[in-house]
C-alpha cells in the first residue's frame, strides 16, 4: 500500500507521520485542522478478495470498541468507509491516539511496577468481558503504558464475541490459548490464558509452550495434552513473589476449566498481591528487588 506524504490531506486530516503498517494496513498520526486534535487514523485497503477479512477485522474492531466505554481500552470515534455500500473497497478508523511505549519495548524494571500494570490491564479485559467480548489477543505488544503510568490495550482486531467459533486460526504463536489452535469457543477465559502468557514472559523474558510453539507439530491434533507443560516462573526467575507465580501458571492451564473463573478472581489477586508487595517495600524501607538485573 502506497505511503500518505507528510502534510497531505486524507479525509479531512492531514498527515503527520507514518506510526505502524500491518498485512493490508497503515496508521498514521494526523491532526484535524479543524479542532487541531490529534488522532490516529488508520487505513485498510482491499486489493484482492483474500484482504475481504481485513476489512471485516476492521469492522468488528470499530464496532468492539465503540460498544465499551472504559479508560483502559483505546477508543475508535468513526469509521469513514469508500466505495459502494455492497462493496466497501478501503476505510478508515479515526482512532485514539495512545502516546506511549509497549510493555514489549520497556517492560517493567520492578514486581510492584509490574503487577499495578497487570492489574490495570486486567481491568481493561474484564470491562470487555463484561459487555459481551473477548480480545482475543492478548501479548505484550498490545499493552501500552504512559509516562505516567497509566495502561490503554489497543488492537482489538482479532476481538469477538463471547463463544464465536473463528473458521480459522487467529493468534499470536507465543501467546495463543489452545482453544484458538483448535477451533474451539473464544470465551473470557481464552484471555486469561493468553494475559498470563503475557505476564510469564514479562517476568521470565521466556514464552510459555503453546500449540503453535515454534517447531511443534500439534496444529491439528485435539490432544492437549501433548502440549508441553510450562516451567513455573519462579523457577526461571527466583525473585517471582510466590503468589504471582501460583497465579500465572494457573492462568495458562491447558484446559480453559482450570484457569481462573472469571478476569474479575484476576484482578482481585493481583490487588492482594500489590498490597502485599506494597507493604514489604514499605516495611524495609529498601524497595524491593527488580525483576532482573541491570546487566540481564
Amino acid at each position: 500500500m502506497p505511503a500518505k506524504k507528510k502534510d497531505e490531506l486524507v479525509e479531512g486530516f492531514r498527515i503527520m507521520s507514518e506510526i505502524g503498517r500491518g498485512a493490508a494496513s497503515v496508521i498514521y498520526l494526523v491532526r484535524d485542522p479543524k479542532t487541531k486534535r490529534i488522532w490516529a487514523l488508520k487505513q485498510v485497503e482491499k486489493q484482492t478478495e483474500k484482504d475481504q477479512r481485513f476489512l471485516d477485522q476492521a469492522i468488528e474492531e470499530a464496532r468492539v470498541a465503540q460498544a465499551i466505554d472504559h479508560p483502559g481500552l483505546r477508543k475508535i470515534e468513526r469509521v469513514i468507509k469508500k466505495g459502494s455500500f455492497l462493496a466497501v473497497k478501503e476505510l478508515f478508523l479515526v482512532m485514539e491516539f495512545v502516546d506511549g511505549i509497549s510493555l514489549e519495548k520497556h517492560p517493567p524494571a520492578t514486581f510492584e511496577t509490574a503487577v499495578h500494570i497487570f492489574e490495570q490491564t486486567a481491568e481493561a479485559l474484564a470491562a470487555m468481558h463484561e459487555a459481551g467480548f473477548v480480545h482475543a489477543d492478548m501479548k505484550p505488544n498490545n499493552i501500552v503504558i504512559s509516562d505516567e503510568g497509566r495502561v490503554k490495550v489497543i488492537d482489538l482486531g482479532q476481538s469477538c464475541a463471547i463463544g464465536t467459533v473463528k473458521p480459522r486460526i487467529q493468534g499470536t504463536p507465543d501467546y495463543i490459548a489452545p482453544e484458538q489452535v483448535h477451533r474451539r469457543p473464544i470465551t473470557p477465559r481464552t484471555d486469561i490464558y493468553n494475559f498470563g502468557a503475557t505476564m510469564y514472559w514479562v517476568l521470565t523474558r521466556q514464552h510459555v509452550p503453546t500449540a503453535l510453539a515454534k517447531g511443534d507439530s500439534l496444529v491439528g491434533s485435539l490432544d492437549d495434552n501433548l502440549i508441553a507443560k510450562p516451567t513455573p516462573t519462579i523457577e526461571l526467575n527466583p525473585r517471582v513473589p510466590a503468589k504471582l507465580n501460583e497465579l500465572i501458571m494457573h492462568c495458562v492451564e491447558v484446559d480453559p476449566d482450570n484457569r481462573p473463573a472469571s478476569m474479575r478472581e484476576v484482578i482481585d489477586r493481583l490487588n492482594l498481591i500489590l498490597g502485599i508487595l506494597r507493604a514489604k517495600s514499605e516495611s524495609t524501607k529498601a524497595g524491593l528487588p527488580a525483576i532482573a538485573d541491570e546487566k540481564d
